[in-house]
């Protein structure tokens, strides 16, 4: 097999982007490592040895789609095996997996990568992958590599994995998108510096290029999720947000921080996060201490 063909990427059974990586290595140990580990234990069989599944949900392909899948096959390969169950020696039924079948057969493939399953352990491994979503406190990314997972190797829909996990089908959409997020930014999701929130709004930009480079204006200026928003159309329109912009976006914030101030009277400020923010207020004395006390709570200290 092919480097192409050998490596897991985004998945979806959607357009490849030209940036491939591995959203696998945001999985942790979240996740059953049979789905995690396919790439290793894919093996390839003759394209024309695979049957397609009678009971597959859905029968419908778009032509233009196939035909665009194709030409990402040509240039990739196929980033996601296919699951299949064997018949005979040389024989297998297809489990999941019919719209890369049919591109892989559009490219010209000969033969495609394949993980076998029984029937049984392919339904054994769904029950546990939806348990442990349900089950535990995942992370956007690992929740986005979990739902991936049930698509291209379960046939969920987006719906079906909502009800089965209990969310909107548009929670289960959105948590998909962040695959389509630059590793660069992926990696400031996962490790907290920038929110869910903040990463929707650089998904509105679709130029990896761009999208970096409106991650590293969320980090040096710590933009809150709505300041995000307000400028990110600036980036849609390839225009280089200048300092003033970036002033005026964080102008309510800072009226905001003024007037407590002025209201309590003494200092306080605000400190952006990822998630929200901090706010200090500053005393500099146990009687001033006691004084903010009163105002905010209405309530005189008892110590």
């Amino acid at each position: 097999m092919s480097n192409n063909n050998n490596r897991l990427g985004k998945g979806l059974d959607s357009l490849i982007p030209e940036q491939i990586d591995s959203l696998d290595e945001f999985a942790g140990e979240s996740l059953p490592q049979e789905v995690i580990a396919s790439d290793k234990s894919a093996g390839e069989i003759p394209i024309d040895n695979i049957s397609v599944n009678p009971y597959q949900p859905r029968t419908d392909f778009e032509a233009v789609e196939l035909q665009q899948l194709a030409d990402s096959i040509k240039k990739h390969g196929i980033l996601q095996p296919l699951i299949v169950s064997s018949i005979n020696d040389w024989k297998y039924q297809l489990i999941a997996g019919e719209r890369r079948l049919r591109a892989a057969k559009i490219a010209g493939l000969t033969k495609v990568p394949v993980i076998i399953r029984s029937f049984t352990q392919q339904q054994q491994l769904e029950v546990a992958l939806i348990e442990n979503i349900q089950r535990k406190n995942l992370s956007p990314l690992e929740l986005a590599v979990a739902y991936q997972k049930l698509v291209d190797q379960f046939n969920l829909t987006h719906e079906k994995i909502g009800e089965s996990v209990g969310k909107a089908t548009s929670t289960i959409t959105n948590i998909l998108r962040l695959q389509n997020l630059t590793r660069k930014a992926k990696i400031a999701l996962n490790d907290g510096t920038i929110s869910e929130g903040h990463a929707r709004t650089i998904l509105s930009l679709t130029d990896p290029g761009q999208q970096d480079k409106f991650l590293d204006y969320i980090i040096k200026h710590n933009l809150t999720v709505r300041h995000a928003e307000n400028l990110v159309r600036e980036f849609k329109g390839g225009v280089e947000i200048k300092r003033k912009k970036v002033a005026e976006a964080e102008a309510p914030q800072k009226k905001l921080t003024q007037d407590l101030g002025e209201y309590l009277g003494t200092k306080v400020n605000i400190y952006k996060t990822a998630k929200g923010g901090k706010l200090q207020i500053e005393y500099y004395s146990d009687e001033e201490l006691a004084r903010l006390y009163s105002q905010i709570t209405g309530k005189e200290p008892t110590f």
